[in-house]
């Protein structure tokens, strides 16, 4: 184990666009599998062999920013997938838009029809809960 810990002494390493780079590698092998068509699993070592690049490169800073800008793209589609999961586990509370500016607000269930205020712009609307 030693001798890895010199091999990356210095290097990048994994990090999250790497696997994401993986598990496109993969989804891409197994699928060329199916139809037996080979064009999908050659072309899976692309993003195998860039995932490998990156975790073995020396270039620490523009790795990083590489990184930085998969999040940036990445962290809105994860959280949108989070609230909606977040509010479908959520057995007390209901979850409107304001009709005026688009925040969602959370109200309490089995109240019967409410006015609800958004606490943003101070619109009024009437839902049921």
């Amino acid at each position: 184990m030693d001798w890895l810990r010199r091999v990356m002494n210095g290097r990048y390493g994994v990090d999250q666009l790497s696997i994401a780079l993986l598990i496109i590698s993969v989804i891409l092998t197994i699928v060329g599998i199916f139809p037996n068509t080979h064009f999908l699993s050659t072309l899976s070592l692309i993003p195998l062999f860039i995932c490998y690049f990156r975790t073995f490169s020396r270039n620490i800073r523009k790795r990083y920013d590489e990184n930085q800008k998969f999040l940036s793209f990445w962290n809105p589609i994860r959280n949108t997938f989070r609230k909606k999961v977040e509010r479908s586990k959520d057995k007390t509370h209901r979850y409107y838009k304001c009709p005026k500016c688009g925040k969602t607000v959370r109200v309490p269930k089995g109240k019967g029809k409410i006015c609800i205020t958004c606490p943003i712009c101070k619109e009024e609307f009437i839902r049921k809960s």
